[in-house]
């Protein structure tokens, strides 16, 4: 009888997704900026798509990773807003265990894709300012279409644990997740075992992916601002830069929350817990909607395909 116990226990049915712990009266109020961001970035990211494939002279390098970055962005979006916004407005709050890790999985994994892409766009923009000439030959389909890949199998085998160190602790306090999406270590946080590989392979991830992806990127710009500040002319200096802004300001909006939120959930004992998971919805929300927006505004290229649309729709 005990061990019957033990097992159904051990390894729970389903979680119960706590939503926003300490603001569950003001979810219906919360629903509606997350969902008017989960559609703006919806829209977004697939006009972006939709204006590469359709407009020819955008199938080069720098287009093709802005689409993977759109598809990770709907992708990443869409496995956690859904089951939110279903959460607030219907008070849907359970999720079956093999479905929580499903979800999981594909946070971390599209989190560390997206950071992988960045770092893409970042050897993108250091060939075009620092080996012009060169672009064409250096980032060539193949060479794109492979980089694309590494990232996808470099992301998918590193998340892969997650899950399967979510299985093997024990779940006897409770299976309430405070927090709005299965997070590793909000569902860690649940076992009643010593769970420190969980946390430390968390941060491993955190370093040795990201924190690379970081790296590189930062030494990708340092060879950029080497090359732009070696140019004759203050104009040509801005101008050069200015092609790096709309990548600078998706870095800044996706790794600012990405660390924050990492870091203050595993040290931020005095942070309050409801800031915590608001930190983390945007972190997941904020990304897809502004790299479209700042990819949409700030390159000529594609404001110019929509200014084109709109100007058709309008006669």
């Amino acid at each position: 009888m005990s061990d019957s116990n033990t097992t159904n226990i051990t390894y729970p049915s389903t979680f119960i997704l706590q939503g926003i712990p300490g603001l569950e009266a003001a979810h219906v109020w919360i629903s509606i900026p997350f969902c008017t961001m989960y559609i703006i970035a919806i829209l977004g990211n697939f006009t972006i798509l939709c204006i590469v494939k359709t407009e020819q002279s955008l199938h080069g390098p720098m287009y093709y990773f802005l689409c993977m970055l759109a598809v990770t962005d709907l992708v990443l979006s869409t496995a956690t807003v859904p089951k939110m916004l279903s959460n607030f407005w219907f008070n849907s709050r359970e999720i079956d265990f093999n479905a929580c890790l499903t979800q999981m999985y594909f946070i971390h994994c599209f989190s560390a894709m997206e950071s992988g892409i960045l770092l893409a766009l970042a050897l993108d923009r250091y060939v075009a300012i620092c080996d012009p000439l060169r672009h064409s030959t250096i980032l060539t389909n193949s060479v794109v279409a492979k980089i694309g890949l590494a990232v996808v199998l470099r992301c998918g085998i590193s998340a892969l644990p997650y899950p399967f160190l979510v299985r093997r602790w024990p779940y006897c306090r409770t299976n309430i997740i405070p927090h709005s999406f299965c997070e590793h270590i909000a569902v860690v946080n649940l076992a009643c075992a010593d769970t420190r590989i969980s946390s430390y392979y968390g941060l491993f991830v955190l370093f040795s992916v990201i924190g690379l992806d970081v790296l590189f990127i930062i030494v990708s710009y340092i060879q950029i601002l080497r090359a732009i500040f070696s140019l004759p002319t203050k104009d040509a200096r801005l101008k050069t830069f200015g092609t790096c802004s709309s990548h600078l300001c998706c870095i800044l909006s996706f790794y600012l929350p990405e660390f924050f939120s990492s870091l203050t959930h595993r040290f931020g004992h005095k942070v309050p817990l409801h800031v915590l998971v608001l930190i983390a919805n945007v972190y997941l929300l904020v990304p897809p909607l502004l790299h479209p927006i700042i990819y949409g505004i700030r390159t000529k290229q594609i404001r110019d395909r929509l200014l084109k649309l709109f100007t058709r729709k309008g006669t």
